[in-house]
């Protein structure tokens, strides 16, 4: 299976020059087809790595073990889903003029994009983890400032200055780790994580603290984490509907990945318990601030960005509270959250072309006008709450019930207590805009049906995790919280 990686990687560039030279007609289809056949060799992948198999190439620059196929898994849906819901999107400006020009650039960017997230969980060191991560940046940055609105431009701009600014100290936490690890490694090493980790008890136990600490800030910067996190509603809110779903669901969780990277090193070094407490804390701020910004949102792209800061805190959490049945709830919750929130994002696309508003006030009636994007997007907004039935409830109660057998009593009781105030915000807004009396500016039927597809493929991923657990997803799971519980074997 060495040769998936090899592919894995191809096909999202092959579909990257195809947009490049034909804008439109053969565009949307190959961003399609790369879309799935990624979800579908990370699929392969991830069958190939759940018993703890690693799979390398590229003479050792790539590699993938269970840790790494979990955030594949969640790439590779939303690359798939947001390319067939793209071609729904784009579709009815495609008489407008200069659409064939922008239609390349939106579709070779996509694609582009996609390939960047995937190739962050297939670095096989923390130099080249931070180069992928970077390249996410640029391209998601080019993708909000696309339809080159003034509001979409700024909000583009605050992006590059602050995701840029975090990256450097990233970029720093990297170098403390490297000179850290000279003493056993030799004044000139390739950081690759096998090696870091297995020569970690060797390293200074305060430049490994420092290191983390600089890493959650940095990464933590993409992630969302509060305070660091002003970037992140406006990006989502003025990204087209695709581009928000693959930033929500996939982007995030890749930074987070690259903080996992670190977060071994300090287990291997003995730091277990102060790398638990700094995710705690972050994850705390982050879904206290998140929840709250929750309840006076107007505009429902906001409403769903601030739940992605709300879910990042959230799987944070997990992983702080260090029980194995927590730490698998949040490996579990980087799909889930996936899945709901491209649902979510994708919904809203289809509201934002029904309506052509994002304000929450100005949508009515949305069950009856858009009978199947109305539904499930109330759906979506059941799911981010964690009800029974949805994936996230799953993620989220394994997540808790983690926490009370560490035991981590108040992170839990703060847990429980903010998801509920973020629960009843969520669904007020979500209800109002689907379940009241449509006004007169009800949308005129179904936007798109290529949306309508990708919506229910996401749809069936959440409830079906909701419904039953495959045994080869919980085998992943289990050798993926093993790898961050012990990392050294």
């Amino acid at each position: 299976m060495n040769w998936a990686l090899i592919v894995l990687i191809v096909v999202p560039l092959i579909a990257v020059a195809i947009s490049a030279v034909d804008g439109w007609r053969l565009a949307r289809m190959a961003t399609a087809v790369a879309g799935v056949v990624s979800f579908g060799l990370a699929i392969a992948i991830a069958i190939s790595v759940e018993h703890g198999r690693t799979l390398h190439a590229a003479a050792g620059w790539l590699r993938v073990d269970s840790l790494g196929a979990v955030f594949l898994l969640a790439t590779g849906l939303l690359y798939a889903a947001a390319g067939i819901v793209s071609i729904g999107y784009l579709q009815s400006d495609e008489h407008s003029a200069d659409f064939s020009r922008f239609a390349r650039r939106y579709f070779a960017l996509l694609n582009m994009f996609g390939w960047t997230m995937l190739v962050v969980p297939l670095a096989a060191d923390f130099g080249t983890l931070w180069v992928a991560v970077e390249l996410t940046t640029i391209i998601s940055a080019l993708l909000v400032a696309i339809d080159r609105t003034d509001a979409a431009l700024e909000a583009s701009w605050k992006y590059v200055l602050i995701a840029s600014s975090g990256l450097g100290i990233a970029l720093l936490s990297i170098i403390i780790l490297y000179a850290s690890g000279t003493h056993a490694l030799g004044d000139a090493y390739i950081p690759r994580f096998v090696r870091l980790i297995a020569h970690a008890r060797g390293l200074s136990s305060d430049a490994v603290r420092l290191s983390f600490v600089l890493s959650v800030v940095g990464f933590g910067t993409k992630v969302g984490f509060v305070p660091m996190h002003t970037w992140l509603p406006d990006a989502h809110s003025e990204a087209p509907a695709p581009v928000s779903a693959m930033l929500s669901g996939s982007l995030l969780s890749a930074a987070f990945y690259a903080i996992l990277r670190f977060y071994q090193v300090a287990v291997a070094a003995g730091e277990r318990g102060f790398a638990e407490h700094v995710l705690i804390v972050f994850g705390v701020i982050s879904l206290v601030a998140a929840s709250l910004f929750v309840l006076r949102q107007r505009n429902y792209k906001r409403l769903l960005a601030y739940s992605s800061i709300e879910h990042m805190g959230v799987i944070a959490l997990g992983v702080g509270f260090g029980a194995p049945l927590a730490v698998a709830g949040a490996l579990l919750h980087v799909i889930t959250h996936a899945s709901a929130k491209g649902l979510a994002f994708f919904g809203a696309g289809s509201l934002l072309r029904g309506y052509d508003t994002k304000e929450i006030e100005e949508v009515t009636g949305a069950g009856t006008a858009m009978p199947w994007s109305g539904p499930m997007f109330l759906a979506a907004a059941i799911a981010l709450c964690g009800l029974p039935l949805s994936g996230v409830f799953r993620s989220e109660f394994q997540i808790v019930s983690g926490g009370f057998a560490e035991p981590q009593y108040v992170g839990v009781t703060l847990l429980i207590v903010f998801v509920n105030l973020a629960f009843f915000g969520i669904l007020w807004h979500a209800g109002r805009m689907v379940l009241t009396p449509a006004s007169g500016r009800a949308a005129k039927g179904e936007y798109s049906p290529w949306i309508v597809a990708g919506m229910l493929g996401c749809l069936f991923v959440v409830v079906a995790l909701g419904v039953h657990l495959p045994g080869d997803l919980s085998t992943l799971l289990h050798s993926a919280g093993h790898r961050l519980a012990f990392p050294a074997q």
